[in-house]
């Protein structure tokens, strides 16, 4: 008799726990035997189930994070980067499952990363998340940007290949299967290109298409080793290899991520797919002249990044510079023109000036990772020192060469100068790299316990 009577007492406790729980928009369940209360899901719950935005240096690990040595059970994880696509999220949600799913079965995600779109993008994509389990979505607060919301999606992503594709339609979901299969025949990155065999432009206007031929053509003049290795550098429709950028520091700026991808991943091989770019249909563009101005600024930065790493170039790089500081001195103090002062006492003049802006640069650049081992005002004054020592000799040398091929081969003084600051190039990188810089590290190194 009892146990009867305490069925009636515990089937009214849990109601009045249920009624509490509902109160704070919490979820509660009765025994599965009973009947169930109804479900209220709360905001507080959808932003729990938000994946968390990444912070920190913009490096995709190599192993995602929660999961073992041994790899993802994850094929696939394609980011897609949204502002203000609310209206077209559902739809191409539906057709990546539609098209994936047969493929991958449930071995792929879509990792939607939205920078807090004013219509709730982030909230609608998170509500179709119950009809597609493959949904993911990122809300990021306090970052915006496209490059950077594709990498902090591959920082988070839990695929061995990862990829990117628009939000706004333009992209046609079917490339997807094509950019896999070049991926598993051997390639590091696939590229959907609208450059090669059944690629193209719906419908753009004579400027557009020269604005983004003329953006392919600045980038491959500045960046030949990198744009030169596309047809379509300003694609942003494409997949690769995890490991093919893991551990690197990537620093994109504007939007064209792939040109940041290629110039500093590992891609030996790159395989291209034709597509038709479309136009948008719903919602409005976000192509601007700023993003032109920063596609410009990423070129430069990237140009500058990936100078070859030989202190030899970068000795010749700033003694480049140093040219430029020679040749101005020397055409402002000699030239009849200018204050005419003798060619001689105009040399030296020029050419300890162009010694001096030489020696910060090296300092600076050139043999960093010597100059590391020292700091300080005493150190660099020794440097200095040596390093001037070294090049008077040079400069002593130039200046007897260029009065030779100026008074004597009477070849013209601005030629004869460029030549004679080629001949002791060599003489000064060579002893300021064995006596100078060489000898600080030995030295430093000998001082050590």
């Amino acid at each position: 008799m009892g146990a009867r009577a305490s069925l009636p007492i515990g089937l009214l406790c849990i109601a009045i726990a249920n009624i509490k729980t509902l109160r704070h928009g919490r979820v509660a369940w009765l025994p599965a035997n009973l009947v169930k209360l109804p479900i209220v899901t709360s905001r507080a719950n959808m932003q729990s189930d938000l994946v968390p935005q990444p912070t920190g240096t913009l490096v995709v690990p190599n192993v995602p994070d929660g999961l073992g040595e041994g790899g993802s059970a994850i094929r696939l994880s394609l980011i897609i980067p949204t502002y203000n696509e609310s209206k077209n999220i559902p739809t191409l949600v539906a057709q990546l499952d539609e098209l994936l799913a047969p493929a991958l079965g449930t071995a792929y995600e879509l990792l939607v990363v939205d920078d807090d779109s004013p219509d709730k993008t982030w909230q609608v994509a998170q509500d179709l998340a119950a009809a597609h389990p493959s949904v993911r979505v990122m809300r990021r607060i306090g970052e915006r940007g496209l490059s950077t919301a594709v990498i902090r999606g591959w920082q988070a992503a839990r695929g061995e290949v990862l990829g990117v594709m628009d939000a706004d339609l333009q992209h046609p979901t079917d490339v997807n299967l094509k950019l896999l299969q070049q991926i598993d025949k051997g390639a590091d990155l696939a590229v959907a290109s609208r450059h090669v065999a059944d690629g193209g432009v719906s419908d753009w206007s004579l400027i557009r298409r020269l604005l983004s031929r003329g953006a392919s053509l600045l980038g491959l003049i500045l960046l030949p080793g990198v744009l030169g290795r596309l047809s379509d550098p300003m694609s942003g429709y494409f997949m690769f290899k995890r490991a093919a950028i893991a551990g690197v520091k990537l620093d994109p700026l504007g939007y064209k991520i792939l040109i940041e991808v290629v110039a500093r991943g590992a891609m030996p091989w790159i395989g291209e797919v034709g597509y038709v770019f479309r136009e948008r249909k719903e919602g409005e563009s976000k192509v601007t002249w700023r993003l032109y101005s920063q596609y410009l600024g990423h070129l430069l930065k990237l140009r500058w990044a990936t100078l070859p790493k030989s202190r030899f170039f970068r000795f010749c790089v700033v003694g480049a510079s140093g040219v430029i500081v020679d040749m101005g001195l020397l055409f402002l103090l000699s030239d009849p023109r200018m204050l005419g002062l003798g060619l001689t006492r105009s040399k030296i003049i020029a050419g300890e000036a162009a010694i001096l802006s030489n020696f910060l640069f090296n300092d600076a650049w050139t043999f960093r990772d010597v100059v590391g081992i020292q700091k300080g005002m005493g150190p660099k004054l020794r440097r200095l020192l040596g390093f001037n020592a070294i090049c008077l000799v040079g400069l002593a040398l130039n200046v007897i060469l260029l009065n030779v091929l100026f008074n004597f081969a009477h070849i013209e003084r601005y030629v004869a100068n460029a030549i004679a600051i080629l001949a002791v190039t060599g003489w000064n990188y060579v002893l300021n790299s064995k006596l100078n810089w060489t000898a600080l590290s030995v030295s430093s190194d000998a001082r050590k316990p």
